[in-house]
C-alpha cells in the first residue's frame, strides 16, 4: 500500500496551501521539513485565530516522527494533546466534552459527546486521516501532563537540590555564569525579591553560595543552602567583609523568608515526585520518545517564572551534554511567553531563552515559542528564528511588530507591502509560513487536529488523565530513614542562664526530650464587642539541628499551667540527647522574640455575632452554646410579645 505523502518521515503535515483568489484551500499539501525546526519557530496569532490548533498539530506531527517534546503550557490547553481516541467513540469523548456546550446546543451530555465524536472522525477523513493514525500517534510516544507545585498530575521536584552542573557546562565561563545567576534570580522570584544580580546583595550571597558549593562538585539541597545563608563558607565578599556586606541579623531574615515559604500550606508539593530532569521529560527509561506536557496553569506569576527559569537551566544542561547534529533531535514548545522574553525588561527567563535561541541549533533542539501579544517580544532575539507562522492579528501596532520581526529574520529580499497585504487578508485558522529555508512565503489552512480540542484542562481533568501514572508512595520510607536518638542516663548539662523545667511524670519508665517551652499571658480587649478576655497559653516545640533550630509553627499546645512545670525529673529517668543549638544561650533571645510574634499572629478569640438581638458571645463560649442562649432569649422576646 501507499503511503499518502504526508506520511513521509521528517515531513510535518501541517495543512492545505490557500487560493487568495477563490478563498479556498487548494489539493495542494503544505509539508514542512523537520530539519527546517532547527532554526526554531515562532507562532502568532490573536485569540481565536487557530494558533493552538496549530500548535498541536506541530508536535502531533513530532511525535509520529519520534521526535520528544517539552510543552511549556501556561493556559492548560497543551494537555489536549493527551486526548486523542484511536476508535473515536461517542464514550471516549463523553468525559471531557463541556456540558455548558451540549445545553447550548439543546443536547445532553451523551448526544453532544455522539455529535464530537462525529464531527472529528468527518473532519479528519476530509483530510486524509484516520483512526489508524491517532493509533500511531498514541503507539510512537508516551504522553505525561506534569504539574510543578500540585499532585493533580505527575509532580516534579525542583527544590529538594540544586545540583552542580555538568562538566560541559562548566567549562564554558559564559554559561556557568548565566546558570549561577538565573538560578539565585528565579529563587529571589519565588521570595518575591526583584533582585539585580549586580545591585542585589540577596542575588549576590545566593550566587556565591551555588558557586561556592558547585565548584567543590557538591549539590545545595533547600536546608543547605538555608544554613549556608546563615553561616556562609567564607568571610568576606569582594574586598569587605561578610557581616559589613550582610549583616548576620539581616541574613537570618532572608533564611527565615525562604523557610517559611517552604513552610506554607501546599508548598511541599514542589519537594515531591521525581527530580527535574530534561532526559525523564524527553524520553523514558526504556528509550521511547515522550511528549511531556508542563502544566503551570494553576501557578502564580512568580512560581511561574521560577520554575520556567529552573526547567530552561536544566534543558541547557542536557543540551550541552549532547553531541552535534543538524537534524532535529528534540522540540521546547512554550505556548504563551508573552512576560518571560519581553523587550525591554529582563526576567530570568529571558537570558536562558536567548541562549537557547542562538545555540540549541547546533545540538537539534528546536524551539517552538507561541504568543498572542507580539508587541511583548524581544524581536531581537527572534532574529535567530527562521520559521514564523503568522496568523489574524489584532491591532494595527502588532502588525507594525511582526513585519519588523519578520524584516529582520529575512535574507534581505523582503517585499514589505505585499507582506502587509498577505497579513491583512487573514482569516480563520489560515496561517502565513515564512520560512527562510524556502524560496517564498505560503498562506495556507491547518489541517484538523487528532487531538480532541476540549478547551483549557482542568486540575480535576488532568487528575483524571493522569491517574493511572501517579507515583506510588512507599509507606514508612521517612520514617525509616530517621536516625533513632542517642539516650542518655543523666539529664544534659545547660548554661546557667537557660531556665530548665520538667514537665510531670507518670508511672513506670520516663524518658524526657528535650522541647522549647514558651507561655504568654494573654489580654484581648474590644470595645465595640465588649470583650475583655485575660488567659494563659502554653506552648512546645522541638530544637532541631537544621537550619532553623526552632520553628514555632509546629508548635503544639501544653494542656499544663505554667505552675505545675517542676524544677527536676522524677527518678531513674532516662533522657534523649540535646540538640547542640538547644545548649547555645544567645539563640534564646530570637526564639523569644519569635514566639512573641507568633503568639500575636496565631491566638485569636472566636465571636459569633447575631444581626437580629445585636448580641455577640462571650469569649470561649462555643456556638452551641450560644445559639441556645439566643433560643432562650428569642422564646423570652416572644413571650414578651405575647403578653402585651
Amino acid at each position: 500500500m501507499t503511503l499518502p505523502d504526508f506520511e513521509k518521515l521528517g515531513s510535518f503535515y501541517l495543512g492545505k496551501r490557500h487560493d487568495a483568489e477563490t478563498d479556498s484551500l487548494t489539493d495542494e499539501l503544505v509539508l514542512y521539513d523537520s530539519k527546517d525546526l532547527t532554526t526554531h519557530a515562532v507562532i502568532i496569532g490573536m485569540t481565536g485565530s487557530g494558533k493552538t490548533g496549530l500548535g498541536i498539530g506541530v508536535l502531533e506531527e513530532a511525535a509520529l516522527d519520534h521526535i520528544p517534546v517539552i510543552a511549556i503550557d501556561p493556559k492548560g490547553d497543551m494537555g489536549n494533546l493527551l486526548l486523542s481516541f484511536p476508535k473515536l467513540a461517542a464514550e471516549d469523548f463523553r468525559p471531557w466534552v463541556n456540558p455548558r456546550s451540549a445545553s447550548d446546543n439543546g443536547q445532553s451530555v451523551d448526544e453532544f459527546a455522539a455529535a464530537q465524536a462525529a464531527l472529528w472522525k468527518k473532519g479528519l477523513g476530509e483530510w486524509g486521516q484516520t483512526g489508524d493514525r491517532i493509533k500511531q500517534l498514541r503507539d510512537s510516544v508516551d504522553m505525561a501532563i506534569y504539574t510543578p507545585g500540585s499532585n493533580a498530575g505527575l509532580p516534579v521536584s525542583v527544590l529538594k537540590s540544586f545540583a552542580a552542573p555538568e562538566a560541559a557546562l562548566m567549562d564554558d565561563v559564559d554559561l556557568y555564569r548565566e546558570r549561577v545567576q538565573a538560578t539565585a534570580t528565579g529563587i529571589l522570584t519565588l521570595l518575591g525579591i526583584d533582585a539585580d544580580p549586580v545591585a542585589s546583595r540577596e542575588h549576590i550571597l545566593i550566587s556565591r553560595l551555588l558557586d561556592h558549593a558547585w565548584q567543590e562538585g557538591r549539590e545545595l539541597d533547600i536546608a543547605a543552602l538555608i544554613a549556608a545563608i546563615q553561616s556562609p563558607p567564607f568571610t568576606t565578599i569582594g574586598v569587605m567583609s561578610l557581616d559589613a556586606f550582610f549583616p548576620e541579623k539581616d541574613r537570618f531574615a532572608l533564611a527565615m523568608r525562604l523557610n517559611n515559604l517552604l513552610a506554607a500550606p501546599g508548598f511541599e508539593a514542589w519537594m515531591q515526585g521525581e527530580p527535574l530532569s530534561a532526559k525523564n521529560l524527553l524520553y523514558t527509561a526504556e528509550g521511547k520518545p515522550r511528549v511531556s506536557v508542563l502544566s503551570i496553569a494553576h501557578l502564580d506569576d512568580a512560581s511561574r517564572m521560577f520554575f520556567v527559569s529552573m526547567l530552561l537551566n536544566e534543558i541547557i544542561a542536557w543540551m550541552r551534554a549532547q553531541p552535534g547534529t543538524s537534524s532535529l533531535r528534540a522540540i521546547l514548545y512554550m505556548d504563551e511567553i508573552f512576560g518571560f522574553m519581553p523587550p525591554v525588561a529582563n526576567p530570568p527567563s529571558k537570558s536562558l531563552f536567548l541562549t537557547l535561541l542562538k545555540q540549541a541549533r547546533a545540538y537539534g533542539l528546536g524551539l517552538v515559542l507561541a504568543t498572542q501579544n507580539p508587541v511583548d517580544l524581544d524581536y531581537k532575539g527572534l532574529s535567530n528564528t527562521g520559521t514564523w507562522f503568522i496568523g489574524r492579528l489584532q491591532t494595527e501596532r502588532d502588525k507594525a511588530r511582526v513585519m519588523e520581526g519578520l524584516e529582520g529574520a529575512s535574507q534581505g529580499d523582503f517585499d514589505k507591502q505585499q507582506m502587509e497585504r498577505t497579513l491583512a487578508g487573514l482569516g480563520k485558522r489560515r496561517f502565513l509560513l515564512h520560512n527562510v529555508h524556502e524560496d517564498e512565503p505560503v498562506v495556507f489552512g491547518t489541517r484538523w487536529v487528532m487531538s480532541y480540542l476540549a478547551g483549557p484542562l482542568t486540575r480535576d481533568h488532568i487528575r483524571t488523565l493522569m491517574a493511572n501514572a501517579q507515583p506510588v508512595a512507599v509507606p514508612g520510607k521517612a520514617e525509616a530513614a530517621k536516625p533513632k536518638q542517642k539516650q542518655l542516663s543523666a539529664a544534659p548539662a545547660l548554661p546557667p542562664s537557660i531556665e530548665q523545667y520538667f514537665v510531670p511524670g507518670g508511672d513506670g519508665d520516663v524518658t524526657y526530650f528535650p522541647r522549647l517551652i514558651g507561655g504568654a499571658s494573654l489580654i484581648f480587649s474590644n470595645a465595640r464587642y465588649h470583650v475583655e478576655d485575660e488567659r494563659n497559653a502554653l506552648y512546645t516545640v522541638e530544637v532541631e539541628d537544621g537550619p532553623v533550630a526552632v520553628d514555632w509553627e509546629n508548635a503544639e499546645p501544653l494542656d499544663l499551667a505554667i505552675e505545675a512545670l517542676g524544677d527536676g525529673a522524677v527518678p531513674d529517668a532516662s533522657f534523649s540527647e540535646l540538640p547542640a543549638a538547644a545548649a547555645n544561650a544567645k539563640q534564646y533571645a530570637a526564639w523569644t522574640r519569635d514566639f512573641k510574634r507568633w503568639v500575636r499572629q496565631n491566638e485569636t478569640v472566636t465571636l459569633y455575632r447575631n444581626k437580629r438581638f445585636r448580641l455577640t458571645s462571650e469569649p470561649g463560649e462555643t456556638e452551641g452554646e450560644f445559639r441556645v442562649r439566643l433560643q432562650d432569649l428569642a422564646s423570652e422576646k416572644r413571650d414578651q410579645e405575647i403578653a402585651k
